[in-house]
């Protein structure tokens, strides 16, 4: 009886390990999903700051980010569970999850929670751009040629990123 109590502890360690590790990847990547959502919601609040007309246009943006960022998040979990060969864990973590606009129309297809979140940020994709988008990125490029202008929020996003960077996933 305790042998087989010892096998069955021996046999479940591998999958502790391995269900830890992944807990791990997925709390990293969720960070860097909240480290560029709130890098973006940052960037829009400035330029609107600036230039309050460009509210409109900034949320419309913000919302096509936060389609694309939970999509992301949402689908590199299904990856982590059912496909890992689909991740490059061995990247910087902004680059674990390369997905095509094949990939993102081929979830957009699915009947579930992942489908839904594919399909919102692939018909983001396909829609005409807000009319104020050229004004909205030229106001980005305005502020971000401006370093003084966005160093707090970019020191936060930067922070951020090295601490994300520097976890380990064992």
């Amino acid at each position: 009886m305790k042998l087989a109590a010892l096998v069955l502890s021996a046999a479940l360690i591998p999958s502790v390990t391995l269900a830890s590790s992944s807990s791990c990847e997925s709390d990293k990547y969720h960070q860097y999903i909240d480290a560029s959502l709130n890098w973006y919601e940052n960037l829009v609040e400035l330029a609107v700051e600036k230039e309050p007309n460009l509210k409109e246009v900034g949320e419309w943006f913000l919302e096509g980010r936060k389609h694309h960022f939970e999509l992301n998040r949402d689908a590199f979990d299904w990856y982590l569970a059912n496909d890992k060969e689909k991740l490059a864990l061995s990247l910087p973590v902004e680059s674990w999850l390369n997905l095509t606009q094949q990939d993102v129309k081929a979830l957009s297809e699915q009947d579930s929670e992942l489908g839904k979140a594919a399909k919102l940020a692939f018909d983001d994709r396909q829609s005409k751009p807000h009319p104020q988008n050229y004004a909205l990125r030229s106001a980005f490029a305005e502020l971000l040629t401006h370093p003084g202008n966005i160093e707090k929020p970019l020191n936060a996003y930067n922070e951020k990123m090295a601490t994300i960077a520097e976890m380990e996933c064992k």
